[in-house]
């Protein structure tokens, strides 16, 4: 059970998330498109630190869970709708604000959703439907990805649109996800795993928008490529019954 008392330490990085989710709002605003979607990327960063640093610590609230569910609504929400519109959907008039929306509407639902069934989730090694934070980065990945090779958001206007309606209809569908929720910090670890998180760092220093764009595509269309093996294996006969005259 959560405590009612107000802890500062985790509050401390779910305040950082949302400051990052509000300024890259102002940032898109000013057509400075780049800082925007990485301020995303930072506030994805704090948000995932704020609950494992309060369960680390010990410090898991009431008041910690709402407030961080608000912040997840400002910074994976309202901010990444609003960074895709400016820099690509505004010339689509109202198809452009209703991707917009969409995308809007999925997170606020992703995130109803999943409060409601907390207390009921039996297997916390999946979400189900894709998470905020991996959706707003699909969406400042994509934008970043597009400053970088300075193309125009007019000339993309239809993909982001697919974009933001992709992310926004995936956090509302039943796809399952991985989490990673069972990986504890605290435990130790092989050697090559040490390794692994190094070179990770190194392939996304090499050419961060291209790598992280690309990765949460890749995790975005995870949970697609899930539920087919699913029906496949389900629809796949038997041996018995491949056999049967």
């Amino acid at each position: 059970m959560r405590d009612r008392g107000i802890y500062l330490l985790p509050n401390l990085f779910t305040t950082g998330a949302l400051f990052a989710g509000f300024y890259a709002v102002v940032q898109a605003m000013n057509g400075r498109f780049e800082h925007a979607a990485v301020a995303i990327f930072i506030a994805m960063v704090l948000d995932g630190l704020d609950g494992r640093v309060a369960r680390m610590t010990h410090t898991q609230s009431a008041f910690g869970a709402e407030y961080d569910s608000l912040s997840d609504m400002v910074s994976f929400g309202v901010a990444p709708a609003l960074v895709i519109y400016e820099f690509a959907l505004q010339g689509m008039g109202k198809l452009g604000w209703i991707a917009a929306f969409v995308y809007c509407a999925g997170a606020a639902l992703r995130l109803a959703r999943f409060n409601t069934q907390l207390d009921t989730i039996t297997d916390k090694r999946f979400f189900q439907g894709l998470p905020s934070p991996a959706a707003a980065a699909l969406i400042a990945g994509f934008v970043w990805v597009m400053v970088e090779y300075g193309i125009a958001g007019s000339e993309v206007r239809w993909l982001a649109g697919v974009i933001a309606l992709f992310g926004g209809l995936t956090m509302v569908s039943n796809f399952r996800f991985y989490s990673g929720k069972e990986i504890n910090l605290r435990k130790s670890v092989p050697f090559f795993v040490i390794l692994l998180v190094v070179l990770a760092f190194v392939l996304i220093s090499t050419s961060p928008p291209e790598v992280l764009f690309g990765a949460f595509v890749l995790y975005g269309l995870s949970g697609y490529a899930d539920a087919l093996w699913k029906l496949l294996r389900r629809n796949k006969p038997s041996p018995l019954q491949g056999g049967e005259k």
